[in-house]
């Protein structure tokens, strides 16, 4: 049975709601990494970190930022390609890409992004 008027308003409104945190996000992270120096962004008196270790923490979190902002693009890459089906193909949202039965509304309402049944759904590839 295909998802309900009011399903669909109630998971497009959440597509537009995750999305817009999704990109709020991403704009955090941009302008964190992009309005500071490297010297203000730590907190260093100097250029010159006191310690080789401090190298390391800064790396770090370099690539925990890089690594946050790939995992949302993705992310938000899955709620335009939704909010695409919901609105292209509206009696096809909610059905699952693998087996063609009906996606939970639970999981829906949790992941309105989601394609398929799987609990463990992939999250690259198509």
């Amino acid at each position: 049975m295909p998802l309900t008027n009011e399903q669909q308003r109630r998971i497009e409104r959440r597509l537009r709601d995750e999305r817009e945190r999704a990109i709020q996000l991403l704009n955090d992270i941009v302008a964190d990494r992009s309005a500071e120096s490297q010297q203000e962004e730590t907190g260093d008196l100097t250029l010159m970190p006191y310690h080789p270790a401090d190298l390391g923490t800064d790396t770090m979190d370099e690539e925990l930022d890089a690594s946050n902002a790939t995992r949302v693009s993705r992310e938000l890459t899955e709620i335009d390609a939704a909010l695409d089906r919901l609105y292209k193909h509206p009696e096809q949202f909610g059905v699952c890409e693998d087996t063609g039965q009906e996606i939970p509304v639970e999981r829906l309402d949790i992941i309105p992004w989601a394609r398929t049944c799987d609990q463990a759904e992939r999250t690259g590839g198509r």
